[in-house]
């Protein structure tokens, strides 16, 4: 099983303030140039647009650099657009598996990147620095959308329904057994069952564990002891709800293993963690000289749900399958490449 740390760790760092990183990711972009960023390598198939994507405008002549973060998920968003361009015509440089959100974006602001697929929130926490989230999912894009390309021009086409956020899982043998598939039931659970796997991180954060028991009535302390909570690295979570060493695990909402490990997450009700929507962001100027781009992305994102994006993470992570070509055999089995 391919369980990597670019897997995990990304989900907590788009947490943190861009100023955390942002130091030693300024000292790698000057010192290198723009040589800084090296290629993710490997083989990325291409085809022919197909389907809903048949009739669109050639992309011939046109060079783009396309970028990602280094862990899964994006990484296989990102090959999934470089095949979707080069689909399309154009000569498309890999830039994928960048270390760090602090760099990618960096990579962004600075023009090296033409393209590639990020998250609301992380756009409107870390990036544009704002404190709190905004609860509704298509504010958040809005907002997100129109302060990023006043401030840096920078256009966030419309979103997947993917929401790449926390959340808590449980075993179906948990499920069953208290009746649970919200976290507003939580209360329901007696006092010495509400046991909870997390990260060190997100245990005192008003923003995480501290805070999400709050605004579902079983406060830490009074509602969940904290002999209650184990804390375990991110990636062993998973492994140790499943093994039932708590009842509840931190995981995050796309993750494969959650579908390896027959996991189930409960919905947040009260909407208390932030929205991760995912969306394409292209330079102004690119989408400007080449507005087909837009017309090539809506219907994919469409596409991206929860469900599909679990599928596809765990081909990766679990059957140890490469992004590129996970990413090329979805794009055929829906139509969108022949």
């Amino acid at each position: 099983m391919r369980m990597t740390l670019r897997h995990t760790r990304s989900r907590a760092g788009r947490r943190r303030t861009l100023a955390a990183v942002a130091g030693a990711a300024v000292v790698a972009m000057t010192t290198t140039g723009c040589l800084g960023l090296a290629t993710a390598g490997g083989y990325v198939p291409s085809a022919e647009l197909a389907g809903s994507l048949a009739q669109t405008k050639s992309l011939g002549g046109a060079s783009l650099s396309i970028g990602s973060k280094n862990f899964t998920e994006n990484i296989l968003l990102g090959k999934m657009a470089i095949i979707l361009l080069k689909s399309a015509g154009a000569k498309v440089t890999d830039l994928t598996n960048i270390p760090g959100s602090a760099s990618a974006r960096q990579a962004m602001l600075d023009g090296q990147i033409d393209g590639m697929w990020e998250y609301t929130g992380t756009g409107w926490i870390t990036y544009l620095q704002h404190e709190k989230p905004i609860p509704d999912e298509h504010k958040q894009y809005v907002a997100v959308r129109d302060e990023d390309l006043k401030k840096n021009q920078l256009v966030w086409l419309p979103p997947a329904p993917m929401n790449n956020t926390y959340g808590f899982a449980v075993t179906q043998k948990v499920q069953q057994k208290f009746h649970i598939t919200k976290l507003s039931q939580l209360a329901r659970v007696p006092k010495s069952q509400r046991t909870f796997c997390v990260e060190s991180e997100l245990i005192n954060r008003p923003d995480g564990l501290k805070g999400m028991l709050k605004k579902y009535d079983v406060p830490l302390g009074s509602g969940v002891p904290r002999k209650n909570l184990r804390v375990y690295q991110t990636g062993a979570i998973y492994d140790a709800t499943a093994h039932g060493k708590c009842n509840f695990g931190e995981v995050f909402t796309t993750d494969g293993r959650i579908v390896a490990l027959h996991l189930k997450v409960l919905e947040d009700d009260r909407n208390f963690f932030p929205k991760y929507n995912v969306s394409f962001v292209v330079q102004e100027k690119t989408m400007k000289k080449y507005p087909q781009i837009a017309k090539i992305f809506a219907p994919v994102s469409k596409k991206l749900t929860n469900d599909v994006l679990l599928r596809l993470n765990a081909k990766v992570d679990v059957d140890g399958k490469e992004p590129a070509d996970v990413a090329y055999d979805w794009l055929k089995k829906e139509h969108f490449i022949k």
